[in-house]
C-alpha cells in the first residue's frame, strides 16, 4: 500500500512539473519564436558596410515624400487610439463601515431574542438555532439598535436611521482618509436592494454632504448581493463620458427592510445570515491619480441567467401564506449559482487566463465535442491568473462550493471566511471588507492582481478584477483594525 501511494506521488510530482515547464514555454512561446528572426537580423546587420549605410540614407532622401506621408499617417493614427481609447479607472481608496461596540450581536442573544419576540414557533426556531450553528457566523456580528429590542420594531424612520448611519459612517471616513472635497464629486452611484426612501438614498447623500448641483447620481434597487459590482460597471461607463473628475459608489443592505417575522423556513435564512454593513468606494479617471491610486480596475464581466424561470425565482421577494413579506432562497440556489459562475468564467476567463490554460480548456471542449462527453471538463487554474480572491460571503456553502469547483486554497477562500464569521453576510459591501482584510493582513503587493466575485437575485452572476498599481498600505479607519491579529481563526 505503502509502495503505490509512493508510487502515485512521484507521478502527480512529475506532472506537477511537466505542466510548470508546459505553462513556462506557453508564457515565453513568442519570446522564442523571435528567436530565429532576431539571430538573422543579428546577423545581416554585421555584415554591413559604411557604404550600404550611406546607400540607405540615399534612398530615404530620394523618397522624402513618401516618408512624410507615411510618418503622417503613423501620427494620425496614434492620435486616433489615444482619443478613442477607454479611459484607465484607478481605485483612489474606500472604506467600509465600522458600527460601534454596542451593536454587536452573538448567536445566542439573536436566539433568545428570536424566543422573546413570539412571533416564530418552535419549529422555527429550532431551525435558526441550526441555521446559525452551521452559518460560519461568529458571535461579534452586528445588528441595528432597533433590532436589539424585542420586540423589534421595523418602519420607515428606523430603516432610514440605519441607512443614514451606515452611509455616513462609511462616508464620513472615505473624506478623512483620502482628503477629498465632497464638492469634487461628479458621479454618485448608491446601492440598496430593500429599501427605497422619497427622497432617495443619493439624495440623503447629497444633502448631507452639500454635493454640486451638476453631480450625476443613480439608485441601484433589487438587484441582490452583486448590486456592487453592477453599480461599479455603471461608474466606469459614466467616467467614460465625463473627463477629469470622481465618482463614488455606496453599497449597502438594509436590515430593518429585509426583516422577515412569518415562520416559511425559506424565508427565515436572510434573517440569520444578514448583518450590518456598508462601503464607499472613491473611483477617478484623473490621469495624476495615477501616482495615488490603490488599484486599476482591469475588466467586470457581467452575466444574467434571468432568462431561465429556475434562476428567476430562485432568490424572491414575496408573501407568505399569511401575508408576510420575506425574502425566499430556492433548494435550487447552489445549482444556479453554480451555473451562474460557468456562464462568467467562461466570458471572464479569455480576458485573464494565459494562453497555455485556455488551449488547454480549447483542447478539452474539442475532445467533449468530438470523442467522448464523459471526458471530464477542464476548469481552469484561476490561480495562475489571480493572487487574491474576494468571494461574496453569501454563507458557508457559497464559499465551500466556489472553492471546490475553483481550487482554491485554504489561504486563497480565509479573506470570505474570515469576513463572513467577523462581520456576517453584508450583502453587496462584503467584497470590499475582504478586500480590507488583506490590506490589514499586508497581502496586498504591487502588480497583484484581484478577482471580485458575488452572486444576486435575478439571477446574476458578476465579476470585477483590479491590479496593484503598488504595495498597498491598510488606511486609516480599516474595520479589521482593531482585531486582525487574532485571525484567521478556527471556523
Amino acid at each position: 500500500m505503502a509502495t503505490t501511494f509512493h508510487h502515485h506521488s512521484a507521478t502527480s510530482s512529475h506532472f506537477r512539473y511537466v505542466k510548470l515547464g508546459y505553462h513556462y514555454f506557453m508564457k515565453h512561446l513568442f519570446s522564442i519564436s523571435l528567436l530565429p528572426l532576431v539571430a538573422f537580423i543579428v546577423v545581416k546587420a554585421s555584415h554591413l558596410t559604411l557604404e550600404d549605410i550611406k546607400n540607405l540614407y540615399m534612398l530615404l532622401d530620394y523618397n522624402l515624400v513618401a516618408v512624410m506621408a507615411l510618418s503622417n499617417v503613423v501620427v494620425l493614427g496614434l492620435f486616433i487610439y489615444l482619443m478613442t481609447k477607454p479611459k484607465p479607472v484607478y481605485l483612489v481608496d474606500f472604506s467600509c463601515y465600522q458600527p460601534p461596540n454596542h451593536l454587536k450581536i452573538n448567536n445566542d442573544d439573536f436566539i433568545k431574542g428570536a424566543k422573546i419576540y413570539g412571533g416564530f414557533d418552535d419549529s422555527s426556531l429550532e431551525f435558526i438555532k441550526k441555521i446559525l450553528q452551521r452559518s460560519g457566523l461568529g458571535d461579534e456580528t452586528y445588528l441595528p439598535e432597533v433590532m436589539h429590542r424585542m420586540p423589534p420594531e421595523p418602519s420607515m424612520t428606523n430603516a432610514r436611521e440605519e441607512a443614514e448611519l451606515e452611509m455616513f459612517g462609511a462616508l464620513d471616513n472615505l473624506f478623512k482618509t483620502t482628503d477629498v472635497n465632497p464638492k469634487e464629486i461628479g458621479i454618485l452611484v448608491v446601492n440598496c436592494s430593500v429599501f427605497h426612501p422619497i427622497p432617495s438614498l443619493s439624495s440623503m447623500i447629497v444633502n448631507k454632504y452639500k454635493l454640486r448641483l451638476n453631480v450625476k447620481t443613480f439608485n441601484i434597487g433589487g438587484m441582490g448581493c452583486s448590486a456592487g459590482v453592477i453599480a461599479l460597471d455603471l461608474a466606469k461607463d459614466v467616467l467614460q463620458a465625463h473627463r477629469n473628475t470622481y465618482a463614488i459608489i455606496v453599497s449597502m443592505e438594509n436590515i430593518v427592510e429585509e426583516w422577515y417575522a412569518g415562520n416559511k423556513k425559506s424565508m427565515l435564512i436572510p434573517n440569520c445570515l444578514f448583518r450590518i454593513g456598508c462601503s464607499a468606494v472613491l473611483l477617478s479617471n484623473k490621469y495624476t491619480d495615477k501616482f495615488y491610486a490603490k488599484y486599476k480596475l482591469l475588466h467586470v464581466v457581467r452575466t444574467h441567467m434571468g432568462s431561465e424561470d429556475n434562476a428567476f425565482k430562485c432568490v424572491r421577494q414575496e408573501k407568505d401564506e399569511n401575508g408576510i413579506v420575506g425574502v425566499s432562497l430556492s433548494r435550487d440556489l447552489m445549482k444556479v449559482a453554480g451555473n451562474a459562475l460557468k456562464a462568467n468564467i467562461t466570458t471572464l476567463g479569455p480576458l485573464v487566463l494565459p494562453i497555455s490554460e485556455q488551449l488547454l480548456f480549447f483542447i478539452a471542449l474539442v475532445g467533449r465535442k468530438l470523442m467522448n462527453s464523459n471526458i471530464k471538463p477542464y476548469i481552469p487554474d484561476f490561480k495562475m491568473a489571480f493572487d487574491h480572491f474576494c468571494i461574496h460571503a453569501g454563507g458557508k456553502a457559497v464559499i465551500d462550493e466556489l472553492e471546490k469547483n475553483l481550487k482554491l486554497s485554504e489561504a486563497h477562500v480565509e479573506p470570505s471566511r474570515m469576513t463572513l464569521y467577523r462581520f456576517g453576510n453584508q450583502s453587496s459591501s462584503s467584497i470590499w471588507y475582504e478586500l480590507a482584510y488583506m490590506e490589514a493582513k499586508g497581502r496586498m503587493k504591487k502588480g497583484h492582481r484581484l478577482w471580485q466575485i458575488a452572486f444576486g437575485s435575478g439571477f446574476k452572476c458578476n465579476s470585477a478584477v483590479w491590479e496593484a498599481i503598488r504595495t498597498v498600505k491598510s488606511s486609516a479607519g480599516n474595520p479589521w483594525a482593531d482585531c486582525i491579529h487574532k485571525f484567521p481563526v478556527q471556523t
